[in-house]
């Protein structure tokens, strides 16, 4: 499994998206910046985190879509109305609070001090 990139900043100013577990040399001061300083329970702890919560909206819209099949085949036409107003509050409501509380949880992440080798 792989992980996020992480972005290293160098003190002299260039950045790079780095992945866990590899080092990177600054082509501008030949600093080594190596990214296994980060405790590696505490990375993965994240990255199971961030895939908890793209799973969670992934299986709620599979059961929304298996309930509305089985409605639909069930009911016909008629459900379509309905259908189309769930399927609007999914898109207008669920997923607008969804892409916040990932977005909140993302910008509250710890941030590590990396030091160079």
């Amino acid at each position: 499994m792989r992980g996020a990139p992480i972005t290293v900043r160098c003190d002299c100013g260039q950045v790079e998206h780095v992945v866990y577990g590899d080092a990177w040399t600054c082509p501008g001061c030949e600093r080594r910046w190596n990214t296994t300083q980060i405790p590696e329970a505490e990375y993965w702890g994240i990255m199971h985190e961030m895939r908890r919560y793209r799973v969670q909206v992934i299986v709620a819209s599979i059961v929304v879509a298996i309930v509305f099949a089985v409605v639909f085949i069930s009911v016909g036409r008629r459900f379509l109305p309905m259908a189309l107003l769930v399927m609007g509050l999914w898109f207008l409501v669920y997923m607008p609070l969804w892409r916040r509380k990932v977005r909140q949880r993302a910008r509250n992440l710890p941030r590590w001090q990396l030091e160079p080798e």
